[in-house]
C-alpha cells in the first residue's frame, strides 16, 4: 500500500522516465537525421563551407525527415485516439 507521498513519489519517477526516453528519443532521430544528411549531401571537403548544391540538398533532406517524423507523431496521435476511444467503447 502506498501513501499519498509514495504515490505522489511514483508519478514523478514515472513522470522523469518518460521526459529522459523522450529525450533520448529525440536525441538519436536528430543524430540520425544529421549523419543520413551529412552522408547524403556532403561530399566537398576541400572547403569548410558547403557548396550551393550541398547547401540545397542538406536543406531538403532534413525539412524531408521533419516532415516525415511530423507525420509519424500524427498517426501515432490518431491511432492513440482510437485506441482509446475503443477502450472507452468497451468500458461503458
Amino acid at each position: 500500500m502506498y501513501n499519498n507521498y509514495g504515490a505522489s513519489y511514483q508519478e514523478q519517477r514515472l513522470q522523469q522516465m518518460m521526459e529522459q526516453k523522450q529525450l533520448k528519443d529525440f536525441m538519436r532521430m536528430y543524430s540520425n537525421l544529421v549523419s543520413r544528411c551529412f552522408d547524403d549531401c556532403v561530399s566537398d571537403f576541400t572547403s569548410n563551407t558547403l557548396g550551393d548544391k550541398e547547401l540545397t540538398c542538406v536543406t531538403r533532406c532534413t525539412l524531408k525527415n521533419m516532415k516525415l517524423n511530423e507525420r509519424i507523431g500524427q498517426r501515432f496521435a490518431e491511432e492513440n485516439a482510437k485506441l482509446m476511444e475503443d477502450q472507452a467503447k468497451m468500458g461503458r
